[in-house]
């Protein structure tokens, strides 16, 4: 201890002695030094004022009742302390800021804009319903005003977590608000193909594995119909390995029928698969096994996915190989369970059987896409994006929008070659598909604005796709590979890339 210290023990250890022989007041022991509390007017430590008010409640003294209470380092005693001394206190009025307004916990990203449409592009008129998968984040109501603010004319959405088996159930207000902006920006529930969620096995020979995935698929399907929806698009499932693909495709049937009976009107529609592992619907005649199964094909259907398509095997990269991959599903499955595409470039070979995604025309299949926005059997379908985002959610928009406009762009001077046309091939004729021969640096152009966009969203977002890279390839809070045996072996990047926000 310093001389300075020394001094002022010794000041209050004689100031004690001096009060301590005449004053008959409870004292506070304080490491063996008697402080009274009454009357000694001195600022004390932290420790000594504890002890000094507790001494003073264990006192019987009558003098006591009216001590005042040791100081404390705050510069207001509370009005509690003095109220234990027994000392009446005046009322002061404190500063709560009552005309301060309450802080407003945002719940969405989009509570702030409900009631404006601005900054909103505009949508196209046409017969062909392009759109992304918007993120339903905050609820389940803000994928119609995501998918309108980019200029969608059809949209995909998660009607709850695809990385969770259950969720909380929809609210009263999350489906009437619901329904009113699929009314106040005009989408039809025949536009809207929801995704089921990636966890579902429905083809798993483990009873127990298969009844939890049938659970989630039922929950979401009447998700569906209590938001007034038409189409449920899932992944059918796999054989893990232990089974054949044509046990797993009579269970995926089987479940199919089972959700069928415990709803009323919902289509469940079947997406192919790009082929990994043990996947079953990468082939047509596997997705013909499950409908020849389905008891009330009237509610089933087909969605194809161009990325699927191509990395399955078929090559869709031409306008001739378009049309005959078209034809062959028709002879196989037929044109009429198709209830809707995904429209994604692909980022790997044919026949890969890697299902990894790219932006509209930066892969092999820019020509696809200028087939199908010429192919008048696909007009009225949903033909959604899956395609990679960048960024910040303005970046993500812009890719999207782009990708929109350059599409729709396609549909419009194919339109005027068919106007154009006065004969037709018999191919034509019979797919409907105008010639494009010559097209490809048409194409090429358009697909340089696409490939513009996502470079400046790639810069901002520091490279890195959302859904994408090592971070995307790790488990939701398992740290592994998602080889999710039960979600049927997709291939990780698959897995994430096709993964909107929650």
């Amino acid at each position: 201890m310093t001389s300075n210290s020394d001094g002022v023990l010794s000041t209050i250890m004689l100031v004690a002695f001096k009060y301590s022989t005449s004053s008959t007041s409870s004292l506070a022991l304080t490491r063996g030094i008697a402080v009274p509390v009454r009357r000694l007017d001195m600022v004390q430590t932290r420790r000594a004022t504890r002890a000094a008010v507790a001494s003073q409640h264990k006192s019987t003294s009558p003098d006591d009742h009216h001590a005042l209470p040791a100081r404390r380092r705050s510069t207001q005693p509370s009005t509690k302390s003095k109220a234990r001394a027994g000392v009446e206190q005046p009322v002061v009025a404190r500063d709560v800021h009552v005309d301060r307004p309450a802080k407003r916990r945002r719940t969405t990203r989009l509570d702030d804009a409900d009631s404006t449409t601005e900054g909103f592009l505009t949508r196209v008129r046409s017969p062909w319903k392009v759109g992304p998968h918007v993120s339903a984040a905050g609820g389940v109501e803000n994928a119609v005003r995501n998918a309108a603010r980019i200029g969608a004319n059809a949209f995909a959405l998660f009607v709850k977590s695809q990385r969770k088996w259950a969720a909380p159930p929809l609210t009263d207000s999350n489906i009437s608000t619901f329904k009113a902006r699929m009314t106040e920006f005009g989408y039809s529930p025949a536009h809207v193909l929801v995704h089921g969620s990636y966890l579902m096995n429905l083809g798993n020979p483990d009873d127990e594995k298969r009844e939890k995935s049938y659970e989630c698929f039922l929950d979401e399907i009447q998700r569906c119909e209590q938001l007034g929806l038409e189409l449920y698009n899932f992944h059918p499932g796999s054989t893990v390995g232990r089974t054949t693909k044509e046990h797993s495709i009579a269970l995926v049937a089987e479940c199919i029928n089972r959700a069928h009976r415990a709803t009323a009107n919902l289509t469940i529609v079947i997406e192919n698969m790009a082929g990994a592992g043990n996947v079953i619907g990468s082939k047509f005649s596997e997705l013909r096994g499950i409908i020849d199964l389905v008891e009330n094909k009237d509610r089933v259907g087909v969605c194809l996915d161009t990325c699927h398509l191509y990395a399955a095997g078929y090559d869709i990269s031409t306008q001739a190989g378009w049309v005959a991959t078209i034809s062959e599903y028709d002879d196989i499955v037929g044109l009429t369970y198709l209830r809707g595409l995904h429209l994604n470039d692909a980022r790997t070979t044919l026949g890969s059987k890697k299902d990894r995604h790219e932006n509209i025309g930066l892969g092999p299949l820019s020509l696809t896409f200028r087939a199908v926005l010429t192919d008048p059997r696909m007009r009225d379908l949903p033909l959604i994006l899956e395609t990679p985002s960048y960024g910040s959610e303005i970046d993500s928009d812009g890719v999207w929008a782009a990708e929109i406009g350059v599409l729709y762009r396609m549909a419009e001077i194919g339109a005027g070659v068919a106007q154009t046309t006065v004969e037709t091939t018999p191919n034509e004729q019979a797919s409907g598909v105008m010639d494009q021969s010559g097209d490809e640096d048409m194409v090429k152009a358009l697909t340089e604005e696409v490939r513009a966009v996502v470079a400046a969203a790639k810069q901002k977002g520091g490279g890195q796709a959302k859904g994408g890279g090592k971070r995307a390839r790790l488990a939701k809070g398992r740290g592994e590979k998602v080889r999710d045996i039960e979600s049927g072996e997709e291939d990780a990047e698959g897995f994430e890339e096709t993964c909107r926000s929650e």
